[in-house]
């Protein structure tokens, strides 16, 4: 289980395609701190098994259904991901429990600026637009934000300033 609040960018540092699967590099600092092989760490807030450790990077197997249902698929060298550890029941509990399984996709549509928040709406498939809503909880690339507007083809974030950092 994760809580959506990202704790450091990484960087991919290569990713090797099988034929529907892959296997990804990732260059990170913070989230290695007593990190070992078989913890969970999201990469873009997908639930990955970390299959080794050398120094700053690690890597992982991601499964064809992953690449699927994610946008994991288009990762490449120097790809930015969000990261984030497993939640350790001893901690606080900021953000939304989040599962690191994913669902699907969606495509940013607009992107509006409100004062010191930015608005992205995403356009998503009915197939998974009927299960997000208003007030809800969601997360996008890893990051737990609540959906402030919803419509037949879309939901909306409000995202402040520390968070679209």
């Amino acid at each position: 289980m994760f809580t959506g609040i990202i704790e450091e960018t990484g960087k991919i540092e290569s990713v090797a395609n099988g034929n529907k699967s892959a296997i990804i590099t990732i260059i990170a600092d913070k989230v290695l701190k007593g990190t070992k092989i078989g913890d969970s760490i999201a990469v873009n807030g997908v639930c990955l098994t970390v299959t080794s450790i050398s120094g700053n990077k690690f890597t992982a197997d991601v499964m064809a259904e992953t690449i699927r249902r994610s946008s994991l698929g288009t990762l490449k060298h120097g790809s930015k991901v969000n990261l984030e550890r497993a939640m350790a029941a001893d901690g606080r509990f900021g953000g939304h429990i989040v599962s690191g399984h994913i669902d699907g996709t969606g495509v940013i549509r607009s992107l509006e600026r409100e004062d010191n928040a930015v608005w992205v709406e995403i356009e998503t498939p009915d197939k998974l637009l009927k299960y997000i809503v208003e007030k809800g909880s969601i997360a996008i690339d890893g990051i737990s934000l609540t959906v402030a507007k919803l419509t037949d083809d879309s939901f909306s974030v409000s995202v402040i300033p520390h968070t679209g950092e």
